[in-house]
């Protein structure tokens, strides 16, 4: 059993000693008044980080910018030390940055009372004015070479610079600066190493200093949180984008600052973390063996046929091919999965009757042959829903379903119902994407009968809802999503690995199975309990296709997206005769 830290406090220095770091600062006349940064080292005495006291609580009405930071008043407690620092600012009556010490770890909180509409949350870091006459934006001077960032990006760099930015969130797409939602929401940790590293998988040997953000999912309002960086220093930004109003006190996300190993020992404690302080819950989904079956997806093999118009290829026709070509290769999938667009309108799904005439027919069909059929289901998409349901943007266009609105809620349990119940489609359950779709900006405004609910918090709750209203009517049902976070582990029963990237901070092609590896770690780490849908799209040739197929046992449940060609590399029975040995290797070990 470890102890408590240890506080010593002499003539000009106070230290508090813990079993993995000491954090000083120094007292006195000038102390954080002159100096507004705590020094953090390892046990071994080696440098961390140059801590900043410094934070800002911005909101719509007024920047909070510190005018003046008091001397941290300290306390001891059982199992921790305890420091309150008060700044003053115009833009709060009171705001406190709260460090606690205890025997492992740094837990950083920002409290504050008064009023108005969070914009930017900065720790780490903030905006002052010092009474040295310093004054702008202040950060945290951070003693790493290496980051590593549990997200996909392109470019792929899971390892990369410490003066690298990154953005962990719900908001993303395929655009230039945007390609980092493919987690949707990833873990919200960050680790930074003290040695360099040009690998984008394999983090040096070396320290390592874990930050993660700790709040219940209910309280993440924020779309986004981004590291920051500028000249070997860097501060957290959370992105409430004035969606969050405080009339009153409020208390930030807790920044957790942690000594680790390796970085995939700091997602494993981050994951504890949470389920020890119950800011996530210990989720086990209950396991039905078909879920664990190969799997169909038609995305792959619509795109190969038509190019960027794909989804024009989610018909009944091409599917029953689909099935035809798998059947003539002996290949028996445990489930389909009908991917865009078998609905005629993405926001109220009704089925498209042009493209899938007899939908239900087909779904009883596919049970009838001992199988199982989910449906692709394209989060946030306000088509074909009324206008008071959505979140608008300034001119009033809708631009997300709204999940803070009861109507919309009630209307997403009626669509479940008629896709899901035995008496309607009967479908087996959803996979769910574009969960990084999530409405973003300050000028977007909630629906009239919304709470206002933003962020991860928004997204959760729209995953929540889907997933109970499947749930109450097939209890065995399948919800797929790309939710990397242990909040949601409630709220999904199996993780897609997702979309495969290409090249590497130089430039490079990037091996498919290096990057599915390095997420499957991931997945592991934060929801160790869940299966892992594996993915397969896009495969940039064929060659990589079938290495990637090979390895897929070993990384969850195998996908297949592709049948008849991977781009314009025809598929020969020998290629399918692979996929058919890894679904073999994988059956044997559900025996």
């Amino acid at each position: 059993m470890t102890s408590g830290p240890a506080l010593v406090e002499g003539a000009h220095r106070a230290t508090v000693t813990a079993d993995t770091f000491t954090l000083s600062w120094r007292t006195g006349a000038r102390g954080l008044t002159h100096a507004p940064h705590l020094a953090l080292r390892d046990a071994d005495g080696a440098r961390w980080m140059r801590l900043c006291v410094l934070s800002s609580i911005h909101t719509a009405q007024a920047r909070d910018e510190a005018t003046r930071v008091h001397e941290p008043e300290v306390s001891v407690e059982d199992d921790a030390v305890v420091l309150r620092i008060r700044t003053e600012s115009p833009a709060w009556t009171e705001r406190v940055l709260v460090l606690r010490c205890t025997a492992a770890q740094l837990e950083i909180t920002l409290e504050c009372t008064g009023t108005g509409s969070l914009t930017d949350v900065t720790m780490l870091g903030g905006d002052g004015a010092l009474p040295s006459g310093a004054s702008g934006t202040f950060r945290s001077g951070i003693h790493a070479q290496s980051m590593y960032v549990p997200a996909p990006t392109e470019p792929v760099a899971f390892v990369r610079p410490a003066w690298a930015g990154a953005s962990l969130g719900v908001v993303g797409d395929a655009t230039p600066g945007r390609l980092h939602g493919i987690f949707s929401p990833p873990p919200l940790a960050l680790e930074f190493g003290r040695a360099a590293t040009a690998d984008p998988f394999s983090p040096a040997a070396g320290g390592w200093l874990a930050a993660w953000l700790r709040a219940p999912v209910s309280e993440l309002g924020f779309t986004a949180m981004r590291f920051d960086p500028l000249d070997g220093a860097g501060l957290l930004r959370l992105a409430y984008e004035g969606h969050t109003h405080v009339d009153g006190s409020w208390r930030s996300p807790t920044v957790v600052l942690r000594p680790v190993e390796s970085p995939l020992t700091a997602l494993r404690a981050y994951r504890n973390d949470a389920v020890r302080t119950r800011t996530a819950p210990d989720a086990a989904p209950e396991l039905h063996r078909w879920w664990l079956e190969p799997l169909f997806c038609g995305w792959g093999a619509q795109y190969a046929r038509a190019g960027r118009a794909a989804s024009s290829l989610c018909r009944q026709d091409v599917y029953d091919e689909f099935l035809d070509l798998l059947a003539a290769a002996r290949l028996d999938p445990g489930t389909v999965v009908i991917d865009d667009r078998w609905q005629a309108e993405y926001g109220t799904a009704e089925p498209d009757t042009e493209a899938w005439p007899d939908l239900r027919g087909w779904i009883a069909r596919r049970h009838a042959e001992g199988r199982r059929v989910l449906l692709w289901w394209k989060a946030w998409d306000p088509g074909g829903l009324p206008v008071e349901e959505c979140i608008t943007d300034a001119s009033g266009r809708p631009i997300a379903a709204d999940p803070g609105n009861p109507a919309y809620l009630s209307r997403l349990d009626a669509i479940v119902e008629r896709l899901v119940s035995a008496g309607e489609l009967d479908a087996d359950g959803f996979k769910v994407d574009f969960t990084q779709r999530a409405p973003s900006g300050a000028t977007l405004r909630s629906s009239p009968d919304g709470d206002g609910v933003w962020g991860i918090a928004a997204l959760h709750r729209l995953v929540e809802r889907l997933h109970d209203a499947v749930k109450r009517i097939k209890p065995d049902a399948l919800v797929i999503t790309h939710t990397v976070h242990p909040g949601f582990g409630d709220v999904t029963d199996m993780i897609r690995t997702n979309d495969v990237l290409k090249r590497d901070l130089t430039g490079q092609r990037v091996s498919v199975a290096a990057q599915l590896r390095a997420r499957h770690q991931v997945v592991q780490a934060v929801l160790p309990h869940h299966p892992i849908d594996t993915d397969q799209w896009p495969m940039p040739s064929r060659d990589e296709w079938l290495d990637y197929a090979r390895a897929q046992p070993g990384l969850g449940v195998p996908a297949l997206y592709y049948i008849d060609r991977v781009r314009a590399q025809p598929i020969e029975a020998d290629h399918l005769a692979v996929i058919g040995r890894a679904w073999d290797e994988h059956r044997g070990t559900l025996t």
